[in-house]
C-alpha cells in the first residue's frame, strides 16, 4: 500500500456491516429508492484524517453499489458519515478510489 493509499479488497467484516449500517438511510436517501438487501460485501480502506472505507454493498440479489464511507478519529468523536456512491454495480465490478 502506498503512502495515502487504499489497501487491497477484503472481505466485508462485521464492522463494515456496521459501518454501512450507520448510512443506510442517507444511502436510500441520495438513491432515491429502498433496498430489499443492504449487506456489505467486500472493502477497501485508505487511512486519513480518520479512515475512508470504500464498500460493495449488495443491495438486491444481482444488484450493488460502492460507497464511500469515512469514519473520524477517536479524538474528534469517531463519528460516522456517508460521503458519496457509485450506484449500478455488480459483484464483479472493482472497488475504486472515489
Amino acid at each position: 500500500m502506498l503512502c495515502g493509499g487504499t489497501t487491497e479488497t477484503k472481505e466485508a467484516t462485521e464492522e463494515i456491516q456496521s459501518l454501512v449500517e450507520k448510512v443506510h438511510v442517507d444511502l436510500e436517501a441520495k438513491d432515491g429508492n429502498s433496498f430489499p438487501h443492504f449487506k456489505a460485501v467486500a472493502y477497501k480502506s485508505q487511512i486519513v484524517n480518520g479512515t475512508n472505507y470504500f464498500v460493495k454493498i449488495q443491495v438486491d440479489d444481482d444488484k450493488f453499489m460502492h460507497a464511500r464511507i469515512h469514519q473520524a478519529l477517536p479524538h474528534a468523536g469517531s463519528t460516522v458519515s456517508f460521503h458519496s456512491y457509485q450506484p449500478s454495480k455488480s459483484r464483479e465490478d472493482a472497488i475504486e478510489y472515489f
